[in-house]
Order: structure tokens, then sequence, then C-alpha cells
């Protein structure tokens, strides 16, 4: 398993796709996820320290845990099947509920909690970006500016169907 940070969002023309790209924290492998649009403004929202006057949808989940007395201790990226990520999220107690990875994000990054790749997903889809060396883990806790250039030319040669599995 390795832990991942989060880079930042991009909306891709020509459908204003949303794209979370994650990093590895010790490595030099991201993954990028396509997300809708709420999510990614929630991201983008948390991302830039902007705090609504009203608590949005990943807010109250927290408001919500809170109140219950449960701490998000991990998010977990555990699967990939034809082009859709699955997660989890890990509370005390071992309590372990399945959502959407752009919805476990967006509550992990309010409460602090780790954010993990299984190996299989990160082996999967997990990708280089060009002209960066594998092993090269020095970038720092924000998104360089050549790191936002790499994502940026990665995008424009990527799309959604990459990440499609073998046909069965």
């Amino acid at each position: 398993m390795g832990e991942m940070r989060v880079v930042g969002i991009r909306v891709e023309p020509p459908q204003n796709q949303p794209v979370l790209l994650l990093r590895e924290v010790s490595g030099a492998r991201y993954l990028p996820i396509w997300i809708g649009q709420s999510e990614a403004a929630s991201i983008a929202l948390q991302q830039r320290g902007v705090e609504p006057p009203r608590p949005l949808t990943h807010d109250l989940v927290v408001n919500l845990c809170e109140a219950f007395g449960r701490t998000l201790q991990q998010v977990r990226i555990v699967g990939m099947q034809e082009g859709t990520f699955y997660a989890e999220m890990v509370f005390d107690g071992d309590v372990i509920v399945e959502a959407r990875p752009s919805d476990a994000i967006a509550v992990a990054m309010r409460c602090d909690a780790q954010i993990i790749a299984v190996d299989e997903v990160l082996d999967g889809a997990g990708m280089i970006m060009p002209d960066e060396e594998p092993g090269d883990s020095d970038a720092p806790e924000g998104a360089s500016d050549d790191e936002v250039e790499a994502f940026r030319e990665f995008l424009d040669q990527v799309s959604p169907e990459d990440f499609l599995g073998p046909e069965s």
C-alpha cells in the first residue's frame, strides 16, 4: 500500500470532466481519478482553505462523525474495475464504510486522515509523469509548477478509457 497526497484538480475539456490527481508520498507514481463536478469543487475549496458560510455535504459528514464520536483514520483506494475506482473509509474501532474515492478523499482532507492506495490499484493505474525519474520523491508538500505542468501535459495525452481493464 502506498500513502498518497492530493496534488490538485484540473477540469478537462471538451467534456469539462474534473480529474483529481494523487501522488505517492514515498514514490513517483501519480493516480488520476476522474470525478464529479461537486466533489471537485468541494476538494478544491478545501485545498485552498476556503470555508463556505454553511457546511457542504463533506463538512456535514465530518460533523456527523464528530457528533457520533467517530474518527476517520484512513481512506483506502481498494480497487478499480472498468475505469471506476472503489474506496473504503476506515474509522476508529475498525468500522469500514464503502465510498466513492472522491467523497472519501474530500472528507479525509477535512479530517487530516491518511489516504492510501493499495498496490494493485497503483500497479494497474498509477503512472509516472513524463520527464520524471522513478524513485524521485523530492516533491514539495504542495504541487510545484513543474509538477502541475507535467500533470497538464499528461492529461493532454490520456483519457478515462486508458484505465479500462482488459476486455473479458
